[in-house]
């Protein structure tokens, strides 16, 4: 009996071992030394860094913002009805590791504070047809980066089989000035394609098609693709080149650069009022602030001038008009700006968008102006929950406000000048956030140009996107540029000229925009707002642009000589501080 027994045990030892060695830790990239490879993080919150790492070279950072609270996670093939255990090492406050889709009870564990590496683990079992779970970990609100290192989820593995084979027959469609079709043979048993541009994973595809944006105008791009399946990746295909096309766009009668300013027109403050006719000839494009609604839904738009009772020195409407004619006949192009801080403009129906049309043309008709400007600010821009796509927006006030536009442009030809003025929070942080998001509870104006801008991309002659009272901003490098510097300007622009990931999909790019629609919108004094920078950082932000030097410690993904110029809030207060930004544009671009 004895005997029987120890052989018994034996045989039990011998069993377990098979169990144990049976198991394995099924995360990818665990340590996070392939970057972010096989990791998805919401809103472009994650990046990987070489300090502090617990094991390798390599660890996870990821940034809660906002609503966002930097959940990064991958998901991982597993046996139904088996028993797994997760675990992980973090640091940071609030840091939470868990597992859903287990198919009974979802865990998650977390450390309120962890100052130094501190291992979690947590553990769980599959559901009867549990083939699938998702591992992650996440921040909390406001809490700061946290980090996250030698990830791994121990349990039964499964057979995924083998990687599939290359794809073949990478072929070139369409070429434009910022994006190039691509196209390939389907490969069996895939789950999805990854496309590579110049040796970097770029986005991936589920069908055997995709168009990369966000390229630079004539510029040379190789590409290469990859099967993907549970088992991994294929290797790379064989490479094919794409040099995109130049990108240049109708004729705007503007110079190779311009300086755009606003001028204000129908108000006065303490930089007080300034006569058309005494700007001085550096101007190019003369925005006239500002045409604003009798009501917010009204889209009936005025344009009033500045009285006498608030300026004492302001023109007759004659020789207002004289000017605007002067101005044009020396080149220079007038404008209307529509909105400001003051003028919320919401288009919420049809009868208003067609009343901003009859109202706008009187105005342009009545001065004889150029074009229009869109200074769209605070309210005046919102998405509904359910419109979650820039490419095909259904809020009307959006939907309306570009039909709008294009009945204008329409309306004057080739030669109307349209531009356009938003802030970073409606443009930028739309690379981290859009609308009330997914999970709703984002501010549903975070974004909101985006959809304008791309439906009128071949009619907009200029964007000036506000870089002044802004907050912090995500760029392309993952990392939070806040006003003060030329590195704000360097990144906000290069996100404009480079295209961008909407809310981190990779799949729904916004695409670049020409260099010479784009102006750079800087604050003229200290007394004009929030940003100012001094001279000097003006010239750091042009050289790093137009010619790659003095670029600090963000690394633009492009150069752009023909980038259009600058713009200011405003003329009235670039003379008051003895025109120094004009003087400063002059002096760079003679």
């Amino acid at each position: 009996m004895l005997t029987v027994a120890a052989l018994a045990v034996s045989g039990f030892t011998a069993l377990s071992s098979v169990a144990r060695a049976a198991d394995a830790d099924l995360a990818k990239n665990g340590g996070f030394e392939a970057g972010l490879d096989s990791w998805s993080c919401s809103a472009n919150s994650g990046t990987t860094v070489k300090s502090p790492v617990h094991g390798g070279s390599s660890a996870l950072q990821a940034t809660p913002a906002g609503n966002d609270y930097a959940q990064c996670a991958q998901t991982v093939t597993v046996k139904p009805d088996s028993q797994y255990s997760l675990a992980g090492y973090v640091r940071g406050s609030y840091v939470y590791l868990g597992a859903s889709g287990t198919g009974t009870t979802d865990v998650s564990t977390w450390t309120q504070s962890a100052p130094d590496w501190q291992r979690l683990t947590t553990s769980f079992r599959t559901g009867p047809s549990t083939t699938k779970v998702t591992i992650y970990t996440h921040g909390w609100y406001a809490t700061g980066a946290y980090y996250a290192d030698d990830l791994s989820l121990t349990g039964p593995a499964v057979d995924v089989g083998q990687p599939p084979t290359t794809p073949t027959g990478l072929a070139v469609g369409t070429i434009t000035s910022s994006s190039v079709a691509l196209s390939w043979s389907a490969v069996t048993g895939v789950t999805s394609y990854a496309i590579y541009r110049d040796g970097v994973k770029v986005q991936t595809a589920s069908g055997t098609s995709a168009t990369v944006s966000g390229l630079s105008a004539a510029t040379a791009y190789s590409f290469q693709v990859t099967a993907v399946n549970d088992a991994g990746e294929s290797a790379k295909s064989t490479a094919v080149t794409a040099t995109t096309s130049t990108g240049s766009g109708p004729s705007t009668g503007l110079p190779t650069h311009a300086l755009v300013g606003y001028l204000h027109a129908s108000f006065a403050n303490g930089s007080g009022y300034t006569r058309l006719a005494d700007v001085p000839d550096s101007w190019d494009v003369i925005d006239l602030a500002f045409g604003e609604p009798t009501s917010a839904t009204s889209g009936d738009i005025r344009f009033n001038r500045c009285p006498v009772s608030e300026c004492a020195n302001v023109e007759s409407d004659a020789d207002f008009k004289a000017a605007i004619k002067a101005k044009q006949a020396a080149g220079k192009k007038v404008l209307i700006s529509i909105g400001g801080a003051n003028g919320q403009v919401q288009l919420t129906t049809t009868a208003a968008r067609d009343t901003f049309v009859s109202s706008v043309s009187n105005i342009i008709d009545t001065y004889g102006l150029d074009g229009l400007d869109i200074d769209f600010e605070g309210h005046s821009l919102t998405l509904d929950a359910s419109d979650t796509n820039f490419k095909s927006p259904t809020t009307p006030v959006v939907v309306n406000l570009i039909a709008a536009l294009k009945t204008l442009k329409a309306k004057y030809g080739s030669k109307f000048v349209l531009s356009m003025a938003p802030e970073t929070f409606f443009v930028q942080m739309g690379y981290q956030f859009y609308g009330t998001g997914k999970f709703g509870g984002q501010d549903p104006r975070c974004g909101a140009y985006l959809p304008v801008i791309y439906a009128l991309r071949d009619d907009l002659t200029l964007l000036h996107v506000q870089d002044y009272n802004s907050g912090p901003i995500m760029g392309l490098d993952n990392q939070y540029h806040t006003m003060g510097g030329a590195d704000f300007h360097i990144a906000m622009t290069d996100m404009l000229l480079t295209g961008f990931p909407v809310a981190g999909d990779t799949n729904n790019v916004f695409p670049a925009l020409r260099p010479d629609q784009i102006a750079i919108g800087m604050p003229a004094s200290v007394n004009a707002g929030n940003g100012y920078v001094a001279p000097a950082e003006v010239t750091k932000t042009l050289d790093c642009l137009t010619k790659k030097v003095s670029c600090g410690s963000y690394a633009t993904h492009g150069t752009w000589p023909t980038l259009r110029g600058l713009m200011t809030w405003s003329i009235n207060w670039d003379r008051y501080s003895n025109w120094e930004f004009q003087k400063t544009f002059d002096g760079y671009f003679s």
